[in-house]
C-alpha cells in the first residue's frame, strides 16, 4: 500500500494545495493531508480553523484523511505508516529548498519524497500572498479550493 503524507501549515489551503492532493489521489493508496506545527510561523487562522478547512475541503476525497502532528514531519509519516513525503514544487527557488530537505528525511529515515510540478495556472498563488489579500479585505476566492469558507476575521 502506497502511503503519502502532503505536509503543511495549511494558512490557508490554496487551489495550489488542492491540485496537489488532487493529483496525488491517483498516484497513491492512501494521502494523509497533514497539519504541521511550525513555530517560526505566525498564522493568520487558528490551527483550529486551519484543521476545519482542511476537514470541510476534502470531505468528499475517500482516499484523503487529514491529521495533525507536531515534530519532524519524517517521524509522523513512520509513525503512521506512511511510505512517502509529498511536496509541490512551483519555481526553481521552490525546489533549491525542498532538495536539500528531501535528502535529508531520506538520509535519516528512509523515506522518499515525491516532488509534483505546479501547473502553470495555479503557480502563482501561494498562502502567504492569500493571507495578504485576506487581510486587506480583497477578493482571493478564485485562489481557493472552492469547497473553502472564509471565516470572519
Amino acid at each position: 500500500m502506497k502511503k503519502v503524507v502532503f505536509a503543511g501549515t495549511f494558512d490557508p489551503i490554496t487551489r495550489g494545495h488542492y491540485d496537489m492532493v488532487e493529483r496525488a489521489c491517483a498516484l497513491f493508496d492512501e494521502v494523509i493531508v497533514a497539519l504541521g506545527a511550525n513555530s517560526s510561523k505566525q498564522t493568520y487562522f487558528s490551527k483550529e480553523e486551519r484543521l476545519s478547512q482542511l476537514n470541510q475541503v476534502f470531505s468528499n476525497f475517500s482516499k484523503v484523511s487529514v491529521a495533525e502532528y507536531s515534530g519532524l514531519t519524517v517521524d509522523f509519516a513512520k509513525s503512521i505508516g506512511a511510505n512517502f513525503l509529498l511536496r509541490g514544487l512551483r519555481n526553481g527557488t521552490d525546489f533549491n529548498y525542498e532538495q536539500s530537505i528531501a535528502q535529508m528525511n531520506f538520509q535519516i529515515s528512509g523515506i522518499d519524497t515525491y516532488f509534483l510540478l505546479t501547473q502553470p495556472h495555479l503557480s502563482h498563488i501561494s498562502s502567504s500572498v492569500v493571507r495578504d489579500l485576506l487581510k486587506y479585505g480583497r477578493d482571493c476566492s478564485d485562489l481557493l479550493p472552492p469547497q473553502f469558507t472564509i471565516p470572519s476575521k
